[in-house]
């Protein structure tokens, strides 16, 4: 791990004089990153440390409907986000001013001179992303304290310390190489704890009958009900069982509520920024099917591991919070010192990789769109990344104060965080790359009602249970999208240029570079012939 820790530094260190060379290296890479890193560096910091510690301990918990049907609404969010999003988000985005962020991309697609739009989609970036750090710190605190009975908050502090050091040397290119890389070792962990869980459980035929006699465990519309100390809210054992009461039902809401995670995607900053720096349109697809390819078969393991961890530890882990441990228990207990090590800086890499994904993206955000973009119009580019590490620095220490209570489900952080960003942005990006009529006053109105649904949602109208449980994400999206187009049809067209803009962003870039050079000829030659 310590092998790792210095790896991981000197990439930071080795890419750190090509980003600070200007804020479109440092944030976008320069647009200059192929299909392999593109595809990986955005599964690898859009799963994080929820990949392999959420979702196993909620498949360990509470068996298979939670975990399974949320793994399909993210495994389908995946594909069509590629598929809807990608190429049009990167063709539109030179179009439109050249974006290179977010927020700067909405700013310029509606060609928000006063900064509004930008403006409010970084702060909406900075609040929850600043959740979302603070999750991924949670999950390298229980790493190191489950693995070497270490403090919590000491192993927290320590390698929220790590990723801080390497995304602010060293940039965008060495947030996407490093993810890259954690990419690959997560897939490889996954695998390796998978295998051996099946084979030390007994084989799949002995692993699948000691669960189904689980009540609900193994069902797709139930959910098995762990029965629970009053005192301890630890699940009881008794005659060395761990003791399960009736299953609850999974109903059609439900349902609903886990694929609506896949909505999520199309407002994922971490992951629409790849789409924008990405070297060519054409390399999309590549990148498509490796993402996809990979997003399966990790969702798929991962959930897998809960499920057989039951069957070879059905007494350990009695607290839904002990039980997202489960995969590193695994590992200890399955695989060799060493082979151990590795695979569990598979953990270590989904937490660094999200979270420096999350930090760069919110300095981005502060940098080019509050400081540059709203405060000082003029800034030069060392003005924006001395704003953006500083940036850097608040949300690292806010990260820290989230994560310093170690009884925070990452799930539940996760679940919380993704709503938000989903709801505020993914309705938006949709209508921008598909609806021509969608104006700024929609724009902004989208956004606020997104995020303003999730929390009232969330907070107030959840707790009346029924079909009003539903998971927070899909009516802020459905609302935000609503909202999105009545206000656009009640309020002012957008201007001429933005249509133009709109009506052409799908063609060859070359194409239009020579009908623009025609039109100039044109209009010279018209001037000459005026003239005399």
């Amino acid at each position: 791990m310590v092998i790792y820790f210095v790896a991981m530094l000197s990439i930071g260190f080795i890419y750190s004089k090509r980003s600070n060379s200007s804020s479109k290296e440092y944030f976008a890479g320069g647009r200059g990153v192929g299909p392999w890193l593109t595809a990986l560096s955005a599964e690898a910091s859009d799963m994080s440390g929820w990949l392999l510690m959420g979702l196993p301990g909620l498949a360990y918990f509470t068996g298979a409907a939670d975990p399974m049907w949320t793994a399909i609404g993210l495994a389908l969010g995946t594909y069509l986000n590629w598929k809807l999003v990608a190429r049009r988000l990167r063709r539109y985005s030179v179009v439109a001013g050249d974006a290179i962020t977010i927020p700067d991309f909405f700013a310029k697609r509606f060609h928000d001179k006063n900064g509004v739009i930008s403006t409010i989609a970084a702060v909406i970036i900075l609040v929850f992303f600043s959740v979302y750090v603070g999750s991924c710190f949670v999950t390298v605190g229980k790493l190191f304290a489950t693995l070497f009975g270490f403090d919590y908050h000491v192993m927290m502090i320590i390698g929220a310390v790590v990723v801080f050091v390497y995304t602010v040397v060293g940039g965008y290119l060495s947030v996407v190489m490093t993810d890259f890389i954690q990419g690959l070792l997560m897939f490889f962990a996954l695998a390796v704890v998978f295998i051996g869980t099946v084979a030390s459980a007994g084989g799949v035929d002995n692993t699948v009958e000691f669960l189904r006699a689980i009540p609900g465990y193994l069902s797709s519309t139930q959910v098995a009900a762990p029965k629970l100390d009053p005192a301890t809210g630890q699940q009881l054992v008794e005659a060395g069982k761990a003791v399960f009461g009736a299953p609850s039902d999974y109903g059609i809401i439900t349902i609903i509520s886990m694929l609506a995670w896949g909505l999520g995607y199309f407002g994922m900053p971490q992951v629409l920024v790849r789409f924008l720096s990405i070297r060519s349109v054409e390399e999309v697809r590549k990148s498509r099917i490796i993402a996809t390819s990979w997003c399966v078969i990790s969702l798929g393991c991962a959930v897998c591991i809960g499920l057989v961890g039951r069957a070879m530890m059905p007494t350990e882990l009695l607290t839904s919070t002990d039980a997202e441990t489960i995969f590193i228990v695994l590992a200890q207990t399955l695989l060799p010192s060493f082979m151990c090590g590795v695979v569990v800086s598979g953990i270590f890499a989904a937490s660094m990789s999200s979270s420096s994904s999350y930090l760069i993206i919110g300095a981005s955000a502060m940098g080019e769109n509050i400081f540059r973009g709203l405060l000082h119009r003029k800034a030069t580019d060392k003005q924006v990344m001395i704003v953006a590490r500083v940036t850097l620095v608040v949300m690292f220490l806010f990260g820290i104060l989230v994560a310093y209570d170690q009884n925070s489900s990452i799930f539940q952080v996760v679940s919380y965080a993704w709503a938000g960003l989903g709801a505020s942005f993914g309705p938006l990006m949709l209508a921008s790359l598909y609806w021509r009529r969608t104006n700024k006053y929609g724009a902004v109105t989208g956004m606020l009602s997104g995020t303003a649904t999730v929390l009232v949602w969330h907070n107030f109208v959840k707790p009346f249970g029924g079909v009003f449980a539903i998971y927070e994400l899909l009516p802020a999206f459905l609302i935000s999208l609503l909202l999105i187009v009545v206000v656009s049809l009640l309020t002012p067209a957008p201007d001429t240029e933005v249509l133009h803009e709109f009506d052409h962003y799908l063609d060859d870039p070359d194409d239009r570079k020579v009908d623009d050079d025609l039109v100039a000829a044109e209009i010279a030659s018209g001037e000459k012939r005026a003239q005399i």
